[in-house]
C-alpha cells in the first residue's frame, strides 16, 4: 500500500555513516539539527534507520523549502523525496505486486512531469531476509512499468530517468531525484573556533569550511571608525547572517583597532604596519577566543596572495599567540575560494565596495619576508599589553542568526 498521507524524504549521511563506533553519536547531532532547521514546519517527524534519515511532513508542506532547509545541514551527503509502499506482513510475491504498481505509478508522474521516454530501474535490496535478491528485484521492476507505461523503452546507459527501489524491513521506497548536501560533518562535533571576520571574500568562505567539519563559529571584526562606517560593519552583519544559516548563531564581536593603528603609524616604521596590526589582530582574537572558551582561531589567508600572507609573514604574525591557527583556504587560489562563496551566498554582499580596516594606513611598499626580531624591536616601542587590554574592553557584541537568501 502506498503511503499517500505525508511526505518522505530519505536523508543520506555521508562521511557520518563512516564512523565506526561514534556513528550514533554523528547521526544524533545530524538529525538534532535538521529539527532545528526544519522548526519552521508543522507536524515533521524525523527517524534514524539503519544509516538513513527518513523526514516525514504533512502533504501540504513546501517541498522546495525542505529541501533548501535539509541541504544546509553538514554531514548530508544527499536528500531525495520518495514514495512509500507499506508491505508489512505481506508474503514476497504480494509485496512485489504493490511495489511494481507504485514503481508504475511513479514513472507516468516522470512522463506527465518530464515526458522521459526511457528509463532504468536501480534496485537494492537493504533486508536480506526478503527472499527476492536486488536482480530479480531490478528486471521485475521493469517488467511493471513497461507494463503500466507502454510509451516507455528501457534504457540502461543514458536513460532520460533512473527510477531507485529501495527495499528495506516491512517497506520499500522509490525515488529519482538526489539533491547533493554540502556533506563534512554535523555542526557541534568538533568544538568551536573564532574566526577573524572581514568585510571580503575570504574569511566567510573559511568560516563556512570549518564549520563544514564540525565547529561551531564565533566571530571578532575590527574596524577603524570613524574611517570606516556603520554601513561597512551592516555588510559584516549580512555575511555572517548568510553563514548562520549553515554554521548556527554567530556572535559577532566589534572591536575598533583604529587606536593601536595610530600608535602604529606614529612609532613605527610605514612598511611595516601591516604585520604590525596583523599581530595585535592575533593577540586581540585570542583573548576574545578564550572568553569565548573557543579551541583556535580561524583566518582566510591565502598563501602569498598578500604581502601579510607570504610564508614569511604568517610565521612572524602567528608567533605572537599559543592557540592553534586554522587557515582552510591557505593552499587555494582565488578563482576557488570565488566560486565556493558564489556556492554559499555571501560573493554578491562580499564585493559590495565599503571600506575595511586593512585599508586604512595601508603603505606603499609593504614589507613582505618581516624578520622576527626587526618586529619585535618596533613593537618595543609601543605598550602592547596596555593597547590590546583597551582594544578588548572596548568590544560590543551582536548575536546574529540565520537570514533566508
Amino acid at each position: 500500500m502506498i503511503n499517500n498521507s505525508e511526505k518522505i524524504y530519505i536523508v543520506r549521511c555521508g562521511e557520518t555513516a563512516l564512523k565506526g563506533q561514534n556513528k550514533s553519536f554523528f547521526e544524533r547531532m545530524l538529525v538534532q539539527r535538521i529539527k532545528k532547521l526544519l522548526t519552521g514546519f508543522e507536524g515533521v517527524t524525523i527517524e534514524r534507520v539503519d544509516g538513513l534519515i527518513f523526514v516525514r511532513t504533512p502533504l501540504d508542506s513546501d517541498e522546495k523549502e525542505v529541501l533548501k532547509s535539509i541541504g544546509r545541514v553538514f554531514g548530508v551527503e544527499s536528500i531525495s523525496p520518495a514514495s512509500e509502499i507499506v508491505f508489512e506482513g505481506m508474503d514476497a510475491e504480494s509485496a512485489m505486486a504493490e511495489i511494481g504498481s507504485a514503481a508504475a505509478s511513479f514513472a507516468m508522474g516522470l512522463i506527465s512531469d518530464r515526458n522521459i521516454k526511457t528509463f532504468k530501474i536501480d534496485a537494492r535490496r537493504a533486508d536480506k531476509m526478503f527472499p527476492i535478491e536486488s536482480p530479480q528485484i531490478a528486471r521485475r521492476m521493469g517488467a511493471a512499468v513497461l507494463k503500466g507505461c507502454k510509451v516507455l523503452k528501457v534504457d540502461v546507459h543514458q536513460p532520460d530517468a533512473t527510477i531507485f527501489v529501495n527495499v528495506r524491513r516491512g517497506r520499500a521506497y522509490i525515488y529519482e531525484t538526489k539533491v547533493t548536501g554540502f556533506g563534512g560533518l554535523p555542526l557541534g562535533t568538533n568544538g568551536k573556533g573564532l574566526v577573524l571576520l572581514s568585510g571580503g571574500i575570504d574569511s566567510p568562505v573559511a568560516a563556512f569550511m570549518m564549520s563544514h567539519r564540525g565547529m561551531y563559529i564565533d566571530a571578532v571584526h575590527f574596524h577603524s571608525f570613524p574611517y570606516t562606517s556603520e554601513r561597512a560593519y551592516e555588510k559584516v552583519k549580512e555575511l555572517a547572517s548568510i553563514l548562520a544559516c549553515y554554521c548556527g548563531r554567530i556572535r559577532i564581536h566589534s572591536i575598533n583597532l583604529l587606536p593601536i593603528q595610530e600608535q602604529i603609524v606614529q612609532n613605527c616604521p610605514e612598511e611595516e604596519t601591516t604585520i604590525l596590526v596583523r599581530r595585535f589582530m592575533m593577540r586581540i582574537a585570542e583573548r576574545v577566543a578564550a572568553e569565548e572558551e573557543s579551541m583556535m582561531l580561524i583566518t582566510g589567508e591565502s598563501l602569498g596572495q598578500v604581502a601579510s600572507q607570504t610564508a614569511e609573514s604568517l610565521v612572524v604574525t602567528d608567533s605572537v599567540v599559543s592557540m592553534p591557527v586554522m587557515r582552510p583556504l591557505i593552499a587555494m587560489d582565488k578563482t576557488e575560494i570565488i566560486d565556493i562563496a558564489k556556492r554559499i551566498g555571501t560573493y554578491d554582499i562580499s564585493i559590495q565596495p565599503y571600506e575595511d580596516c586593512c585599508t586604512v594606513f595601508l603603505p606603499k611598499h609593504p614589507v613582505t619576508k618581516p624578520r622576527l626580531e626587526r618586529i619585535q624591536a618596533s613593537e618595543s616601542r609601543l605598550d602592547v599589553q596596555a593597547l590590546v587590554a583597551a582594544a578588548v574592553a572596548s568590544q560590543e557584541i551582536d548575536v546574529i542568526y540565520g537570514k533566508e537568501f
